[in-house]
């Protein structure tokens, strides 16, 4: 592997980390509903993952299982956007949720392509 490759690779594991982090600082900000206590649960649980699953890629132990882990990245981090999008915030925290309704998107969009790249190797 070359260093460029090994410098992306850890670029993006701090930037799944940052995700999760920025995502848990949020939902912290978010109104104490009884909805949004559990959306906000399944957020934490999804965008950690999607790190998580990162993690687990990089030390894959077959090409079948890296390509496994980066599915359940993409999957994760759908399901984040999805979260995200029903929690309800108060307006001073909408600008936070649109930024991290693009960033769980780009990461899909990225572990789409790791996933295209990976399958066609």
């Amino acid at each position: 592997m070359s260093e460029k490759q090994i410098s992306k690779r850890y670029d993006l594991e701090e930037r799944t980390e940052g995700f999760a982090r920025r995502a848990g600082a949020f939902v912290e900000k978010l109104p104490k509903t009884m909805t949004n206590l559990e959306y906000g649960r399944q957020l934490i649980r999804s965008t950690g993952s999607v790190g998580s699953n990162y993690i687990e890629a990089n030390e894959a132990l077959s090409k079948k299982d890296l390509i496994m882990r980066i599915k359940i990245c993409r999957k994760e981090a759908k399901e984040s956007a999805y979260w995200l999008r029903l929690v309800r915030c108060q307006d001073s925290e909408k600008e936070e949720q649109r930024q991290l309704i693009q960033e769980a998107t780009e990461l899909t969009k990225i572990f789409g392509a790791i996933l295209t790249k990976s399958e066609h190797k």
